[in-house]
């Protein structure tokens, strides 16, 4: 994961998973409505997954 990618992710977290598919966006997006420390951590968790699997 790279650091802008990482900033990215806390400062807008849908914008960080824009091009992981509509899944991740969608899921981060709802998580960002209902508060940005969900929306945060679930960001941060799916580049942090992706980086680990390729």
């Amino acid at each position: 994961m790279s650091l802008i990618r990482a900033l990215l992710a806390i400062l807008f977290p849908p914008l960080a998973v824009f091009d992981k598919g509509c899944g991740p966006l969608l899921i981060v997006f709802l998580l960002t409505l209902a508060g940005w420390v969900p929306g945060v951590i679930a960001a941060l968790f799916i580049l942090y997954k992706d980086e680990k699997e390729g």
